[in-house]
Formats: C-alpha cells, sequence, structure tokens
C-alpha cells in the first residue's frame, strides 16, 4: 500500500488503481464521498487527480439547488473545498500535512447546469508552519467561470 506518511498518497494510489478501469473513477467517487460524508452530500465525480491538481465534476440536481433554481452557494463552495483538498493532499510530500483554516467564495452568476471546478497547487517547501492559499475555479457547461473558492491551507511539519 501507499506511504501512510503522505496523508494523500492512500487517495492517489487508489485513484491510479482505478482510474483507468471501467467505471473506476466513479467507484473512487463514491467511496471519497462515504469517507467524507459532508462532501459526499454534493456527489462529486472526480475526472482527474494528480499531485498538486484536481478536476472535479458536479450535477445540477434538486438536491444542491436553491430558492432561485440555480445551484445553491454552499454547494458551490463544498465543490470548490474538496477540489483544493485533493490537489493539495495528493501534492504534499511525507512529513508534511494540511487543514483548511479559512474558505472564502467568489460568486459571478448563477450557477446552472454541469460544473467543473479545477485546482492546480505547487507546494512550497515546508520547513516551518506556513499558510498557503489555492483557487479552486468553478466553469459552467459553456467555460463560463461562476465561482472561485480561495481556500487557505495551513502547512506544516508532522
Amino acid at each position: 500500500m501507499a506511504d501512510t506518511a503522505a496523508p494523500g498518497a492512500t487517495l492517489l494510489s487508489l485513484w491510479r488503481r482505478l482510474a483507468g478501469l471501467p467505471g473506476g473513477p466513479l467507484l473512487f467517487s463514491i467511496i471519497l464521498g462515504r469517507r467524507v460524508p459532508y462532501t459526499g452530500s454534493i456527489r462529486p465525480r472526480v475526472e482527474v487527480l494528480e499531485p498538486g491538481f484536481a478536476r472535479v465534476r458536479m450535477s445540477d440536481r434538486p438536491a444542491v439547488r436553491n430558492h432561485l433554481r440555480s445551484v445553491h452557494a454552499l454547494a458551490l463552495a463544498n465543490l470548490g473545498e474538496v477540489t483544493s483538498g485533493l490537489a493539495v493532499l495528493c501534492g504534499l510530500p511525507p512529513g508534511v500535512r494540511g487543514i483548511v483554516t479559512s474558505l472564502e467564495a467568489r460568486y459571478h452568476q448563477k450557477a446552472r447546469g454541469p460544473l467543473v471546478a479545477e485546482a492546480r497547487v505547487v507546494i512550497p517547501t515546508v520547513e516551518a508552519t506556513l499558510e498557503h492559499q489555492v483557487v479552486a475555479e468553478i466553469r459552467n457547461e459553456e467555460g463560463v467561470l461562476v465561482a472561485e473558492v480561495l481556500v487557505q491551507w495551513r502547512l506544516s511539519p508532522t
């Protein structure tokens, strides 16, 4: 199994085993949702996962909608946070851990239809505790930016 000293190593190992199999990405996403039940409430579907990069899709469905018939602000924030988390955790080297310390969401327009979030991060050298911001961009089916989720991570040596 993967090196448990790296927090995202187990996730990345599981992704690499499943991603190329028929239904593998869906199975990975279901496992992720069960391991993190609140995140699972939006039914995120991981499309790409690499150290420092994640692309996650979310369907527009009644359970994530608001009274304006668009995707609820907190469902969008949840999508951005999980995308950021996958990119960060799978990019951390052994001996470094991370935890979210703040989250800010910027909404640009109503989100409707299938949505895709992407987060890319370069992990800095972590010799002492530091703060590092990661941005997850959420786009609609036409590629229009509907929201940005800015996630502040506290990275520290274990």
